[in-house]
């Protein structure tokens, strides 16, 4: 089929719809009703002569040619992006857009140095239009290579073929405890791995294999996808666990958290820029590795 203007704007509102679960969620960012979002998805699904999702009382779910066109839509997205990145190029500017993902709990860790990587990108690309969402760990380097996003920064976890990564900074995390939690007053010097394990422990559930078994305590009770909901855990009093020691300093200051036996329990994750492996990178996101890593690089 020959794609006009129109359906390249009724593909972008089914990308919302997709990439935020329904037409309701989609509202805020299109700006549109959900009746106006529905009409739009009626016209697409017209236009391609096949039933994208199905919506009604159980919510919404794409249908297998759902599924295949958005694939489709989201590759189209980023040729189209690309175009305009070159033709920019040629023309001697940066202009088109950029997607970044990024991790939750990291905007007070001084060792991340995203916002002068961003204040450097812009010296240089004024023009381009930046997108920044926030994405699990576990789908982050996936969606990168999907094409979702142009780059992200976040934990390295599996090796995922088709990305490049290149390491950023390391975290530290350190183990803690809430002020109600029994531990709270306990003597370091007692803090065992056999005595920890004897109190429940909330578990990162990205965590695979070696990393899942070397941060592992006490019968896991409890499983997070983000940094976040660890630590409303952990406030409880009833769990134990890991959390990145930026984030927990400002609340073992206040005493709302105590870090267990630091010289003994801990780990660092490398923090990586994930870029999709390609003959060319565009200008734009050539533009933003090269800031990122003068970024850190400075910080050294």
């Amino acid at each position: 089929m020959r794609l006009s203007g129109s359906d390249l704007h009724l593909l972008r509102v089914f990308d919302a719809v997709v990439r935020n679960g329904g037409f309701a969620a989609a509202e805020v960012e299109l700006n549109l009703s959900q009746s106006t979002i529905s009409n739009h998805m009626s016209a697409l699904e017209q236009r391609l002569g096949v039933t994208l999702c199905q919506r009604g009382r159980r919510g919404f779910r794409l249908t297998d040619h759902g599924r295949a066109v958005h694939e489709a839509a989201r590759r189209l997205d980023k040729a189209l992006y690309d175009f305009s990145a070159e033709v920019g190029a040629v023309r001697g500017e940066l202009s088109g857009e950029l997607r970044i993902a990024i991790l939750d709990a990291v905007a007070d860790d001084q060792e991340n140095r995203f916002p002068q990587a961003i204040a450097g990108f812009r010296k240089t690309a004024a023009k381009v239009k930046l997108f920044v969402a926030q994405e699990r760990a576990q789908d982050l380097q996936q969606k990168v290579r999907d094409g979702v996003y142009h780059c992200g920064i976040g934990v390295k976890l599996n090796r995922v073929d088709g990305l490049d990564e290149r390491v950023l900074y390391r975290e530290s995390h350190g183990l803690y405890c809430g002020r109600t939690h029994p531990l709270f007053d306990a003597d370091d010097a007692t803090l065992s791995r056999d005595a920890l394990n004897a109190y429940p422990f909330v578990q990162r559930g990205y965590w695979r294999d070696r990393e899942a078994r070397h941060t592992a305590l006490g019968p896991i009770e409890a499983t997070v996808h983000q940094i976040e909901p660890q630590l409303l855990l952990i406030l409880s009093g009833k769990f134990i666990g890991f959390l990145p020691t930026h984030f927990a300093e400002a609340r073992v200051r206040s005493g709302a958290l105590r870090r267990l036996a630091p010289d003994t329990f801990g780990y660092t994750s490398d923090f990586c820029l994930f870029t999709a492996k390609s003959e060319r990178a565009t200008d734009v996101v050539t533009a933003f590795i090269e800031a990122s890593l003068d970024a850190w690089r400075n910080a050294i």
